[in-house]
């Protein structure tokens, strides 16, 4: 059952996150908060994204805020710490702020930057974290196929516990995996699960050896749940650079993952200057618990957006509603 629009609305705070360093091109996160009857749930897709796709991340919101979510196998998560496109110099600081994580997904393929800044960056990461250290690297689609096997070649000596989304299309993924099998290293597809119209299309290529899932994208936890179920790959849950109420959903998605392998990539929290949250989701002893956080009223207050942008953001809700309401009488 679908929340009448009037009771989105009539909760909603749009809110307007800086970030200690750029990411994916951006230094503050907007989002759309509601409280539902289950609690604080999160609407923020990209501001790039069409409607209809980012109807599946306002029925993820619902799915969060008014249903209840899925039995939990696990109290806490083990997380990555995400390393942006710094200088190799400034790697251990970004490090600290995820005290006890042994897992680090660094970016790669930075627009401006050389495959030598990359190597320089996940030098620096293997220094700081030591043999023991699990190293991730994360394209986000940038490379070429060519590309790709070239810088995978060049960061191998790095122990990479696997690489994600080097290329940007299916078939692309299969290429790359058939050409660097022999050295070992994994690949992982993100966007090509989080943005496509048939998210299963990857195992069915075998084009990955495991999936990177985000639950707003895949239009909630139950949705993505139902994913996993049917992909059969070891999963990574990951966020969209959320606050601390969409790395609650995350949380809650993880705790019920059936098999959770690897430490997922619910630590970016860390990444915000400030959080809506009065105890903030930032990793302790390398993890996160699985809670539904309290909500901070003089947060929300202090981190309020602008007001043409919570117009944007709200028109935004009412035009993705109408297309998930269409979903739901079909």
């Amino acid at each position: 059952m679908l929340p009448e629009l009037a009771d989105l609305l009539g909760t909603a705070r749009v809110v307007r996150l800086p970030m200690r360093s750029r990411f994916r091109g951006i230094t503050a996160r907007e989002a759309v908060l509601f409280e539902g009857t289950e609690g604080w749930t999160e609407f923020s897709p990209f501001v790039e994204y069409d409607d209809q796709e980012a109807a599946a991340w306002l029925h993820a919101a619902i799915d969060f805020g008014w249903r209840s979510a899925p039995a939990t196998l696990r109290d806490t998560i083990p997380v990555n710490a995400t390393v942006p496109a710094v200088a190799a110099e400034d790697v251990a600081a970004v490090l600290d702020r995820y005290p006890g994580a042994r897992t680090a997904k660094v970016k790669v393929a930075e627009p401006g930057q050389t495959l030598a800044d990359d190597v320089a960056r996940v030098r620096a990461v293997r220094e700081h974290l030591g043999p023991e250290g699990r190293i991730r690297v994360d394209a986000n689609t940038l490379w070429n196929v060519d590309e790709a096997e070239h810088a995978i070649h060049a960061l191998a000596p790095f122990d990479l516990e696997y690489v994600e989304q080097p290329c940007a299309t299916v078939e692309e993924l299969a290429e790359i995996r058939r050409r660097t099998r022999y050295m070992d290293i994994p690949i992982a597809a993100d966007e090509s699960v989080r943005k496509a119209s048939d998210p299963l299309a990857v195992a069915r290529a075998g084009a990955a050896d495991l999936l990177v899932i985000k639950a707003q994208p895949l239009g909630g936890i139950h949705s993505a749940l139902r994913i996993v179920a049917e992909a059969g790959l070891p999963v990574v849950v990951s966020s969209a650079i959320d606050t601390s109420v969409g790395i609650a959903m995350g949380a809650h998605l993880a705790a019920a993952v059936p098999e959770l392998e690897f430490d997922c990539g619910l630590g970016t929290v860390a990444m915000f200057e400030h959080d809506v949250a009065v105890e903030p989701l930032i990793p302790v002893d390398g993890a996160i618990p699985v809670v539904r956080p309290q909500v901070s009223t003089a947060q929300l207050d202090r981190l309020s957006a602008a007001e043409d942008r919570t117009e944007w953001w709200l028109d935004r809700v009412r035009r993705c509603y109408r297309i998930v309401e269409h979903a739901a009488a079909l």
